[in-house]
C-alpha cells in the first residue's frame, strides 16, 4: 500500500519538504529513513528523540565496520573469508522528558498537535509536538537536527520546551551505543537486510563526563577500527546539570528544573564524531581520540549557516524542475536531496547502497555506485565523482591479489565491499557479477570525457581501465569460431546466474577493452593493445534470428517461460523460491539487455532496441529497485511515451510509498541516482561519450516543461524542454551538442531548437507466447 501518495492530509504536498502533519502509529521505521540526515559521512536517522517512539533507530558512518569470518556450510577454494557490516556507532539523538511526573511519549500521551519536517532547502529536521499532560499543561516540543558539511563529523540538535502554565521538567539526555544492545536479527529471511553480530562490537577504550560534557572512545572488537565522540550541552536558563553519568552503552546528562508560563527552556546539544584506524603510538589513543573530537564540536547556529550554505549551492546546479506536477516535483526533490545526503562529503570512500540512511545491504559498496550514482555526481559534482573512483582506485592492490585468486590477470574488483576484500557469501549472485570491472572502467571514462580534469588519466583513469582489460581478456577466450567468448559470468539479472556470454557482460567488456586499446600509456604495450582491440571486435554477441532479438546470454532463448499466474504474494521472487527454481526460467529481476543497450547506445540500432525492449520489459518482474528508472529510459527513448512515465512514477515514489516493503533499511540510493537518470538521460534523451554531447528529448505530454543544469568540462549547461522545443545556454562560449543529430554551438545566448514530435511505434509481435511490449507485468499477476 503507498504512504506519501495515498495520503495528502497526512503528508502535504510542500514544493520544499517533506512534511508530516498528523502522526499515526505502524510507519515509524519507514519514516526513520525517509527523514533522515546525512552528508555521505555522517548519517542519523529520522527517528522521534523519544526511543520509546522509534523503530529502527540509529547514527553511521560511511566506512566504519566490523568484520568477522564467513562461515560456509561447505567451504571452496577463492570463497569470499571475512564478512564485513556497517556499525551503529553510539547515537546522540535520544531524549527522555518527564513533565510533572508524566514521560512524554506519542504512544503513551495525549498529542493536541503534530509536524514534523524535513527542509530540502537547508538541510534542516524539525518535529514540533503540542503535548496535553495529565497535569493539565499544555506543553510545546520543537526539536531541529542538522549535520554539518565543511564540519562533515558534527551533528547539531536542538531541544526546545515551553509551557502554559507553571510545570515541573526532567529532561535526561542521552548517548546510546545501540550495536551491542540486543535486538531481532530479520537477515536470515531476507538477504537484503542487516544481520547482527553474535559478541559485542564496541568495546570502551575512554569513558568520561562532568557538567554536561561526555568524552567517549570505542574500538571495534575485530576491525580495531576506532570513533571517538564528544558531546557539550547548552542551556538556555540558569542552573547546571543535575547530574552527568558515562558508562560503555549509555552515558547521560540530565536537567531538572521548573518551567514558568509563557517560558522556553532551550537546550543545545552538539556531538562531534572522529574515526581513525588503530594507532599504536599513542600512549592512550581513546583519549586522544576524544580530545580531537572536542577540538572539531561546532555550535548549533555555526551547523545551521554551513548546511543552509551547502544546499544554496547544490540547488543552483543540482535542482531539476518538471512544470505543472506538483507532486513529482516534491518527490523528485527528495529523491535529489537524498542524494545530496550520501555522496556530499563522502571524501575518498565509496557510497553505500544505503547512504548512511541505514544499515541495508550491511553498507556495502556495489556496482550501484558506478553505474547508477556516478552519471548524477560527474554532471553535478565532478569533485565527488573523482574521489569516489580513488575509491575504487585505491582498492587495487587487492583487487589484484583477488585475481590472481580466481586465476585471471590484471584487478578483480570485489562485488560488494567496504574495505576493499570481497564480503559475498554467495558467489553465483556475487563474485560471477564480474561486469563490476566494465562499470567502473565505464565510469572513470565516462568521467574523464564530461570533466575536462587532465590530470586525471595518469593518476587513475589509465590504471583502471587497464587492469580490468587485463582482467578480460584473460577471463574470455577465442572460441573455435573466432569469437572472444566470456563464460561463467552473471550479469545484472540476478535471476539468471553463472551463464555463458552474457550479453551485457559483453558489451560492457567490449567497451573496456576497446577504451583500454586506444590509450596511449606505458603501462599498455602495444602487444597487449593489438588483443585487446581484437577481442573487443570480435566479442560474441548472442543473437535469437528466430526471435529477431538479442538474447540475455547463449541459453537464455531455451529456458521455460515463467507462470505470470504465480500469486503478487510470491515477490520479490528471490524471498520465496530457491535460486534453482529461478535460474531455469525466462523471468528477469532487473534490465539487463535494456540497461546494456543503454549505456553502449550507440552501438545497437533503433530497431534492435525496439525489439530488446518489447521481449524483456514484459518479463522482468521489477523485484530490484534498480530496474524501472532503467526501463523507463528507454521506453523513452523507443517512443512509448506512457510506459516511460510509468516506469518513471514507480521509481520516483520506490521509498517514498515503500513499494518495496524494506525502506526501513535505508535509502534506496542508486534508486535515486536513477532519477536523475531518468530525468536527464531518459525524458530529456541525453547521451554521453561519443562525439559530442547528444540530446534526443521525449518530453511526456503531460508536462509543461522539465529543466535542469549539467557541469560539462568547466561550465554549467542549462537546458529547459518545452512541448516542440529544447533551449539551451552555457556560462561559457563554444560549448558544442548534438540535438537529434543538429550540431549547435552554445553560450551564453540561449539557443532554441525546435523538435518534432516523436511518433509512437507499433510493438513487436513475437512468434511465441509472450505478452507484447508496455503489458505492466504487476496488472498481468493481479489479473
Amino acid at each position: 500500500m503507498a504512504l506519501i501518495s495515498s495520503d495528502r492530509l497526512r503528508f502535504p504536498c510542500e514544493p520544499w519538504k517533506l512534511v508530516e502533519s498528523v502522526h499515526v502509529p505502524g510507519d515509524a521505521g519507514t519514516l526513520e529513513t525517509l527523514f533522515s540526515l546525512g552528508n555521505g559521512h555522517l548519517g542519523i536517522r529520522g527517528g522521534h528523540w523519544a526511543p520509546s517512539d522509534t523503530d529502527l533507530p540509529g547514527t553511521f558512518i560511511n566506512g566504519f565496520h566490523e568484520i568477522w569470518d564467513i562461515k560456509h556450510a561447505e567451504n571452496a577454494y577463492g570463497f569470499a573469508r571475512t564478512g564485513q557490516r556497517i556499525v551503529y556507532v553510539p547515537d546522540a539523538n535520544n531524549f527522555t522528558v518527564m513533565v510533572d511526573g508524566e514521560q512524554l511519549s506519542l504512544a503513551e500521551s495525549a498529542v493536541r498537535d503534530y509536524r514534523r519536517s524535513l527542509d530540502f532547502a537547508t538541510g534542516v529536521y524539525e518535529c514540533a509536538v503540542t503535548w496535553e499532560c495529565r497535569s493539565g499543561a499544555i506543553v510545546t516540543t520543537v526539536e531541529r537536527r542538522v549535520v554539518g558539511f565543511d564540519s562533515r563529523g558534527c551533528l547539531g540538535i536542538e531541544f526546545s520546551l515551553s509551557s502554559d502554565r507553571h510545570a515541573s521538567v526532567d529532561i535526561t539526555s542521552s548517548v546510546l551505543n545501540r550495536q551491542d544492545q540486543p535486538v531481532e536479527d530479520h537477515s536470515a529471511h531476507d538477504p537484503r537486510r542487516s544481520g547482527r553480530h553474535a559478541g559485542r562490537v564496541l568495546r570502551p577504550l575512554h569513558l568520561q563526563g562532568a557538567d554536561g560534557s561526555l568524552r567517549l572512545a570505542w574500538e571495534t572488537a575485530e576491525s580495531r577500527q576506532r570513533i571517538g565522540v564528544a558531546v557539550d550541552h547548552w542551556i538556555s536558563l540558569e542552573g547546571q546539570p543535575f547530574e552527568t553519568v558515562v558508562g560503555e552503552d549509555e552515558s547521560t546528562v540530565r536537567y531538572v528544573m521548573a518551567v514558568n508560563d509563557g517560558e522556553t527552556f532551550r537546550l543545545e546539544k552538539t556531538v562531534s564524531y572522529v574515526v581513525s584506524a588503530v594507532e599504536d603510538t599513542v600512549d592512550d589513543p581513546g583519549e586522544a581520540l576524544a580530545a580531537e573530537a572536542e577540538l572539531r564540536l561546532v555550535a548549533f547556529d555555526a551547523l545551521l549557516a554551513e548546511s543552509a550554505a551547502h544546499y544554496r549551492d547544490y540547488w543552483a546546479t543540482a535542482d531539476i524542475v518538471i512544470g505543472g506536477q506538483t507532486e513529482m516535483q516534491q518527490a523528485v526533490r527528495w529523491n535529489l536531496f537524498q542524494l545530496a545526503q550520501a555522496t556530499a562529503r563522502a571524501g575518498v570512500a565509496g557510497i553505500p547502497a544505503k547512504g548512511v540512511s541505514g544499515s541495508g545491504y550491511e553498507g556495502h559498496y556495489f556496482w550501484d555506485q558506478e553505474i547508477y550514482l556516478l552519471p548524477y555526481l560527474t554532471y553535478t559534482n565532478p569533485g565527488a565523482a573523482r574521489q569516489v573512483l580513488e575509491s575504487r582506485h585505491a582498492m587495487l592492490p587487492d583487487a589484484r591479489v583477488r585475481a590472481k585468486e580466481l586465476s585471471v590477470e590484471g584487478a578483480l574488483f570485489p562485488w560488494r565491499t567496504i574495505n576493499g576484500l570481497e564480503a559475498s557469501a554467495y558467489y553465483a549472485a556475487g563474485t560471477a557479477q564480474f561486469h563490476i570491472a566494465a562499470a567502473i572502467a565505464f565510469a572513470a571514462n565516462r568521467y574523464q570525457w564530461a570533466s575536462a580534469d587532465a590530470a586525471f588519466n595518469n593518476e587513475i583513469g589509465a590504471e583502471l581501465l587497464i587492469e580490468t582489460a587485463r582482467m578480460w581478456a584473460s577471463l574470455g577466450f577465442f572460441g573455435k569460431d573466432g569469437m572472444f567468448h566470456i563464460h561463467g559470468v552473471t550479469g545484472p539479472d540476478e535471476y539468471t546466474a553463472v551463464v555463458n556470454d552474457n550479453l551485457y557482460t559483453n558489451v560492457m567488456a567490449r567497451f573496456n577493452l576497446r577504451a583500454a586499446s586506444e590509450l596511449d600509456h606505458p603501462a599498455a604495450p602495444q602487444s597487449e593493445r593489438i588483443i585487446w582491440r581484437q577481442a573487443a571486435e570480435r566479442m560474441a554477441l548472442p543473437y535469437d534470428p528466430h526471435m529477431e532479438v538479442h538474447s540475455q546470454d547463449n541459453d537464455f532463448m531455451t529456458l521455460e517461460p515463467w507462470d505470470w499466474n504465480t500469486p503478487r504474494s510470491k515477490y520479490p521472487l528471490l524471498l520465496n523460491f530457491h535460486p534453482l527454481v529461478i535460474y531455469r526460467h525466462q523471468v528477469l529481476k532487473q534490465a539487463d539487455t535494456v540497461l546494456a543497450m543503454f549505456l553502449q547506445w550507440q552501438d545497437f540500432s533503433a530497431v534492435e532496441k525496439q525489439r530488446a525492449f518489447d521481449f524483456y520489459d514484459p518479463i522482468t518482474t521489477g523485484d530490484s529497485t534498480l530496474s524501472a528508472c532503467v526501463q523507463g529510459i528507454m521506453a523513452a527513448e523507443v517512443g512509448y511515451s506512457d510506459v516511460a512515465l510509468k516506469h518513471f512514477t514507480e521509481a520516483l515514489f520506490i521509498d517514498l510509498d515503500n513499494t518495496h516493503a524494506n525502506t526501513v533499511d535505508g535509502v534506496h540510493i542508486a534508486s535515486t541516482g536513477g532519477i536523475w537518470s531518468s530525468l536527464v538521460s531518459g525524458f530529456a534523451g541525453m547521451r554521453d561519450q561519443g562525439e559530442t554531447l547528444h540530446f534526443d528529448p521525449r518530453l511526456p505530454g503531460e508536462w509543461e516543461s522539465l529543466s535542469f543544469r549539467l557541469r560539462l568540462r568547466g561550465q554549467v549547461l542549462e537546458v529547459e524542454l518545452r512541448p516542440g522545443s529544447i533551449a539551451l545556454s552555457a556560462s561559457g562560449t563554444g560549448l558544442e551538442v548534438s540535438i537529434r543529430g543538429q550540431r549547435v554551438v552554445v553560450g551564453p545566448e540561449t539557443v532554441t531548437v525546435p523538435l518534432n514530435a516523436v511518433p509512437v511505434p507499433a510493438p513487436s509481435i513475437f512468434p511465441s507466447m509472450f505478452p507484447t511490449a508496455g503489458v505492466p507485468v504487476v496488472g498481468t499477476l493481479e489479473g
